[in-house]
């Protein structure tokens, strides 16, 4: 299992993310006279990118209403308010997901708006929206989507709103697979000590605020969870002090996650706390990552990428030391569920 940085597969694999973002921020400008709702539909990682989405949208647009949903609850729902002023943002890297394609094909023929993101053309996904988004063949495919669909919602609240980091957020952006690169150079031999130090762990826990929970989610569950079967919880910061801060103890190591949004505060809070009780504390912070090429206005809406290629690190040297790599599945496409 090799475990060196691989700067041409990251930023390779970004390359197509990075010219479709322009036409999703001109089809955001271009539909945003026609959206007064935004509803943002996926699973698992998709629906915690959307998360970031949703909070940008909430703290920055004073026009759009935003909700977010998984997709088979949203059509378990079937929200009453849906007319021709509602646009529906789907994403699913396979394009294949059953649930997001059930849900294109749930609102396909509704007087509303639909585009969704995915890898090729082929996908169902793809053929189910109104305005395909294609990041093309990626493992790179979270922080793709993230680059498209931001560049859309930054699009759309330009010219709806007056938004005006939208063209520091487009150079940002393009920035993004260098600035990840820069990251996961510069915190390898972190890594490998946090990785060695969390080896023998099977419980671990995340705590995050604001968007930084989508990483806090990715790297708990989509990867650890999910492919190294630990016992990996997210936590968000506003809840900590609410219960679950209760299973802190000497012993139980946490990943604690800070971000440069309003939101920062809280988990300012959560280390203060967690610091009298424990040292098993891996803190990750984005102001200490210098995001090459990031504009200082933008950098709240980046951290979170910029954080999760940092811990993504971790989670490649846990493999080794597990000797699972991060394709291992037990039930995921394997089985019928």
């Amino acid at each position: 299992m090799a475990t060196d940085v691989d700067r041409q597969a990251i930023v390779a694999g970004l390359e197509q993310s990075t010219k479709t973002m322009k036409e999703a921020a001109k089809f955001g400008r271009e539909i945003a006279d026609k959206v007064d709702r935004v509803y943002l539909v996926g699973c698992g990682a998709p629906n915690r990118i959307m998360l970031g989405l949703e909070y940008w949208l909430q703290h920055y647009s004073p026009s759009i209403e935003v909700r977010r949903y998984f997709p088979a609850e949203f059509m378990a729902q079937d929200p009453a308010r849906f007319d021709e002023k509602t646009f529906v943002l789907l994403g699913s890297k396979s394009g294949t997901t059953p649930e997001t394609v059930a849900a294109a094909e749930f609102v396909k023929n509704r007087p509303c708006i639909t585009a969704g993101v995915t890898q090729t053309e082929d996908l169902p996904l793809a053929k189910a929206v109104h305005h395909p988004f294609l990041m093309g063949e990626t493992e790179q495919s979270h922080t793709g989507m993230f680059m498209v669909m931001q560049a859309l919602i930054g699009g759309l609240m330009a010219a709806k709103d007056g938004w005006k980091l939208q063209d520091k957020l487009m150079s940002s952006l393009a920035a993004l697979p260098d600035a990840m690169v820069e990251t996961q150079l510069a915190t390898e031999k972190r890594a490998a000590e946090d990785a060695r130090l969390l080896k023998d762990d099977r419980n671990l826990y995340h705590v995050a605020s604001g968007p930084m929970f989508n990483t806090a989610y990715v790297i708990g569950v989509c990867i650890l969870m999910e492919m190294q079967w630990m016992h990996s919880y997210p936590i968000e910061a506003a809840e900590f002090f609410h219960g679950p801060f209760e299973i802190l103890d000497e012993t139980t190591p946490f990943v604690l996650m800070l971000g440069e949004d309003p939101s920062r505060p809280l988990m300012e809070r959560v280390v203060r706390f967690a610091k009298k009780y424990t040292e098993r504390l891996f803190i990750y912070d984005s102001k200490d990552y210098p995001m090459t090429g990031i504009d200082p206005d933008i950098r709240p809406i980046i951290a979170p990428y910029i954080v999760e290629a940092a811990l993504y690190r971790i989670c490649v040297r846990l493999a080794v030391w597990h000797n699972q790599p991060l394709s291992t599945r037990r039930y995921m496409w394997k089985t019928e569920y």
